[in-house]
């Protein structure tokens, strides 16, 4: 079973440089308007089967093209909504540098509790649960490997992203996954593979055969500055 991690494009609050946590109606700029498209034309090649997504307004936009390509009907699942971060919901990233739990977030994830929200050691787990339930799922329905599509948000897919690496939550922050990005894990029964990870541009059609794409390929960005996740220096 193969799932393509799909971060949502750029959306007003990355660029506004504010903590959008579950704020409703945050939507995407005309960049990641644009980013959703090109999104779209590069996976709708693929055998994609299923589309799984946050309810958050952000991913609905961003898998919507797809969606349409594809005729499928995306599922929303709670369990990829984006962090609760609580008090810290909205607030400007400039401010909550300030904050003494920004340095437990960046160095000592596992311990790291949003005030008023929840925990990242939590929101691991009901990340990786929900990939690994809808898996199952999907492999009992079919009775074959599936390759399918589940579109979130950049703490959640890093912290899937660490499970699959075997990483510990504390190094999480070590991954990069920018908007609009595809990260890409095979799971297996002796467990999971990365075989790409934060690829905004690479030729994917190898992931339609039964071996591995070669690695490589990652085209860098200009979109750093946008970023605007929980993983980067400049937010939680």
């Amino acid at each position: 079973m193969t799932v393509i991690l799909l971060r949502h494009g750029v959306s007003t609050s990355n660029i506004g440089h504010t903590l959008a946590g579950r704020t409703p109606g945050v939507e995407l700029t005309e960049r990641g308007t644009e980013q959703a498209a090109a999104v779209a034309d590069r996976l709708a090649m693929l055998p994609i089967e299923h589309i799984a997504s946050s309810p958050l307004l952000r991913c609905q936009r961003t898998v919507a093209p797809l969606a349409e390509k594809l005729g499928l009907e995306p599922e929303h699942d709670e369990r990829l909504i984006e962090v609760d971060y609580g008090d810290w919901t909205g607030r400007p990233l400039a401010e909550l540098v300030t904050e003494p739990l920004w340095k437990v977030v960046q160095r000592h994830a596992s311990g790291a509790v949003f005030p008023g929200g929840e925990g990242l050691a939590q929101v691991q787990q009901r990340a990786v649960a929900a990939i690994r339930d809808t898996e199952r799922r999907l492999a009992e329905q079919a009775g074959r490997d599936v390759l399918w599509v589940a579109c979130a948000h950049g703490d959640i897919i890093k912290s899937i992203l660490a499970d699959a690496l075997g990483l510990h939550l504390d190094s999480f922050q070590r991954i990069a996954v920018e908007p609009a990005s595809i990260s890409v894990v095979r799971y297996s029964p002796v467990g999971p593979s990365v075989w790409k990870f934060n690829d905004t541009g690479a030729d994917l059609s190898a992931l339609a055969g039964a071996s591995a794409p070669a690695p490589g390929g990652e085209v860098p960005t200009a979109t750093g500055a946008d970023n605007g996740n929980a993983g980067h220096r400049d937010s939680p």
